[in-house]
């Protein structure tokens, strides 16, 4: 793996660490947790299909 591979892994680890840590500040049960993890999940999913199928049209 050539550095250009590794810069966006580690960032991308740094940014979950830091959305992890704001999420436990709020002290949310667990279900609360998942339900909004995979709310943000489901947004992020829905943008990343608009997102290629605008570029594969």
């Amino acid at each position: 793996m050539s550095v250009d591979g590794i810069l966006p892994i580690i960032t991308s680890i740094g940014w979950l660490i830091l959305v992890g840590s704001a999420l436990a500040s709020y002290r949310l049960g667990w279900s609360k947790l998942a339900r909004l993890g995979l709310t943000w999940l489901a947004i992020f999913i829905g943008l990343y299909l608009i997102v290629t199928w605008f570029y594969a049209g």
